[in-house]
């Protein structure tokens, strides 16, 4: 999409054809063209309300409601941030005392937006012209464009006097290719200049790649991995008077409006059993969890936990160990209900064997199974086929190593 077309989708022609996209979004591609052509809406103008209304669609995931008025583009739909993420950013942001926030590389302006409705007042700076042209249409459809205001340029030449804290989501994908980089110094901004925003500002956050070397985390700053509905979703490194422990997990879940209190300081973080459903674990992640032996059940700890290196923390709460040091799988004498982690029993613990799983499971009427895995070279698309399941009953198999051994447990799910 061009600055024209964007102009043109933002006319009362265009959001009638947004509106007729809407009705015929979902279906095959080609109808929808002809029927929006067949309303009379130019072919141009029908290519462009089609496109923004399936990638309206696909936010809604994101963003609930308020994707069906935001302009989008594919590549900034992807690195753009989930609204209940943003939206517990924008609230420990402001419970922290931010008033003024810059976002450099605001993108499509989700975490902007997001802190304007926390009545942040955020400037955001974005070098791609569109994106930038779409970040301030939204801003204005929201009716938060007297708190969120968009400038075009280059985020390194920004004036950070200017405000009392920075976010900053570097780009880390290619702008021709959309190909992921892998390499912070090729991140827009640079690595060098994103950590360098801690020493130039009191108040700084980044959002980085869930995958984050721990190497790169720079001294002094909380590292918090955040996920929703159990799926790792990104991480996000908190500079100077915003740093508050070495290392968070945060476990969100989708809808949840707030993780922080309305009232109180920035540590004042809903615990666990919150209405909001939000879940935080704090810690060093520099412990080790203890080794012992294979017990009555295991926990899969969730990704975000194991990312931020917080699983020797969760064992002291589940009074439970390892069976390998390096496989984040623990084990205990009892059940526990836990947002953390999820709970199996396990019934069977055989040193990996095809031919002996597939008896064992035979045996049992197994036909449908689950499986997990962790320190597991093999495929368990494979593994199901390699089975040859029948049967009426259910199990969960979980691939791991005990004591450097591959191994696999039978398992069954513990019912709350």
């Amino acid at each position: 999409m061009d600055l024209d077309q964007l102009a043109a989708l933002r006319t009362a022609e265009g959001a009638t054809a947004l509106a007729a996209a809407a009705r015929v979004a979902g279906g095959d591609p080609l109808a929808a063209a002809s029927a929006l052509r067949s309303a009379g809406v130019p072919a141009g103008l029908a290519a462009a309300a089609l496109t923004q209304s399936e990638l309206r669609r696909r936010a809604a995931t994101k963003f609930g409601p308020a994707a069906a008025g935001m302009f989008l583009t594919r590549a900034g739909l992807e690195q753009a941030t989930r609204g209940v993420v943003a939206t517990r950013r924008a609230e420990r942001l402001r419970a922290a005392g931010v008033r003024t926030l810059a976002d450099l590389g605001c993108g499509l302006g989700a975490d902007a937006l997001a802190a304007a409705r926390a009545g942040i007042r955020v400037y955001g700076v974005e070098a791609d012209q569109v994106t930038a042209a779409m970040a301030a249409a939204n801003a204005e459809a929201a009716g938060l464009a007297d708190l969120f205001t968009v400038e075009c340029g280059d985020a390194t030449a920004f004036d950070v006097t200017r405000v009392e804290a920075v976010f900053c989501d570097p780009a880390r994908r290619t702008a021709g290719t959309g190909r992921r980089i892998f390499d912070p110094n090729a991140y827009s901004p640079p690595w060098d200049f994103v950590t360098g925003l801690a020493e130039r500002v009191p108040r700084t956050v980044v959002k980085v790649a869930p995958g984050l070397d721990h190497g790169l985390i720079p001294d002094g700053a909380e590292a918090e991995w955040v996920s929703v509905d159990g799926d790792l979703v990104e991480a996000a490194l908190w500079c100077g008077r915003l740093a508050e422990v070495p290392r968070r997990s945060t476990l969100l879940r989708e809808g949840s409006p707030s993780t922080l209190l309305r009232e109180g300081s920035p540590s004042t973080l809903l615990r666990e059993g919150s209405p909001d459903n939000a879940h935080q674990l704090t810690g060093t992640g520099d412990r080790e969890a203890p080794v012992g032996p294979v017990r009555r059940f295991v926990h899969d700890p969730d990704p975000a936990v194991v990312r931020a290196h917080l699983v020797a923390e969760l064992a002291d709460r589940l009074d439970a160990t390892l069976a390998d040091p390096s496989i984040a799988y623990l084990y205990a004498d009892t059940p526990a209900e836990s947002p953390y982690t999820r709970c199996l029993a396990v019934t069977d613990v055989l040193p990996f064997s095809l031919k002996r799983l597939r008896a064992l499971l035979r045996e049992r009427g197994v036909g449908r199974v689950e499986i997990l895995k962790r320190g597991s070279a093999l495929t368990p698309e494979q593994l199901r086929r390699d089975l040859r399941l029948a049967g009426d009953a259910a199990a969960s198999l979980v691939l791991t190593r005990v004591a450097g051994a591959p191994t696999v447990l039978v398992c069954q799910p513990v019912r709350g």
